[in-house]
């Protein structure tokens, strides 16, 4: 049996395709070297890396600055399935309106003071 250390926990092969699967990338793609991969995909392989170490918690500082409005969208699907399907608390910062509405909650933060968006 072939494991790997992920994030501080060892991962046994299979586990980390399936985790790979669940974020949009196929086997094929994860025997590739990352630096091989598209923007979007190298979103999802740090995603899948940020899962397997099991917090309850994932923070993503502009998780979708440099992509194309697919895969911007892609990734904003998986944060929102990690958080209602999966129970993670998702806090995405990011200047993207398009990002923001994925959202549950919305805040801003104008001139040094945090504002909850009114829904």
């Amino acid at each position: 049996m072939l494991a790997v250390n992920i994030s501080g926990k060892n991962m046994r092969i299979e586990e980390i395709y399936s985790l790979l699967f669940e974020v949009g990338i196929d086997k094929e793609k994860a025997k590739r070297k990352v630096l091989k991969l598209s923007g979007g995909e190298q979103q999802r392989v740090a995603i899948a890396r940020a899962i397997a170490g099991g917090s309850p918690i994932l923070a993503a500082d502009e998780p979708t600055g440099n992509l194309d409005t697919d895969n911007e969208a892609a990734i904003m699907e998986i944060f929102r399935r990690l958080a209602h399907e999966m129970g993670k608390c998702v806090i995405a910062v990011t200047h993207s309106q398009k990002a923001a509405t994925y959202a549950d909650e919305v805040m801003f933060l104008n001139k040094g003071s945090l504002a909850a968006e009114k829904r």
